[in-house]
């Protein structure tokens, strides 16, 4: 039965080493502690830490792929992004472990630390508690939905489930692209549509 933990890590590492749209890992990680009967306290740290190597192994290759296919620009201002981290400890300690804990996809936090080349000890030790945070929130959350599904289709549709969904949507837009450089330099809010190549 101790494989199907180190499946739940692998599983995690693979879709955190993507940096395309992929599954979330705990969502990979929620469909087999259902479908196995797994512990989700075991679950957890395996998830998280899959999830945690896969976005290290991501940030050593993705410089060579933003330039592929990221306009020259947006890659400054993802490295421009990437070297504010690595100015104070605590201060990108903090802004991974915010980051970590929402529900929005790293890929864009881990792609500006390996354009800036940021060392693994500003992201990795904050990444890895926040995404435990977080899965333990979505696992025990989707758990509990699993368990309780008739109840909740009824909801589905609500104003408050769509409204939850186009805000978070707008969020993860905002994040991408927003022009991090005009922000943090001249604290003006500015966005750039044009980063694709």
């Amino acid at each position: 039965m101790m494989w199907l933990y180190v499946v739940v890590f692998l599983s995690a590492l693979t879709v955190d080493v993507i940096p395309l749209i992929a599954p979330s890992a705990w969502m990979v990680a929620l469909f087999l502690l259902v479908k196995f009967h797994l512990h989700p306290w075991i679950v957890l740290p395996f998830c998280a830490s899959g999830s945690t190597l896969g976005r290290y192994l991501m940030s050593l290759y993705i410089p060579r792929f933003a330039g592929l296919f990221i306009k020259r620009h947006k890659t400054d201002e993802l490295a421009f992004l990437g070297r504010k981290l690595s100015e104070s400890l605590w201060q990108s300690w903090i802004i991974v472990f915010i980051y970590s804990v929402t529900p929005l996809s790293t890929t864009a936090l881990f792609t500006a630390a390996g354009v800036a080349k940021v060392k693994p000890s500003r992201t990795l030790p904050p990444f890895f508690c926040g995404k435990f945070l977080s899965d333990a929130v979505m696992i025990f959350t989707g758990l509990y939905a699993a368990t309780n599904y008739q109840n909740l289709m009824q909801g589905t549709y609500s104003p408050k489930g769509i409204v939850t969904l186009v805000v978070g949507c707008a969020v993860l837009a905002g994040f991408l692209f927003l022009d991090w450089r005009a922000l943090l330099q001249r604290k003006k809010f500015t966005f750039n549509f044009k980063i694709w190549k």
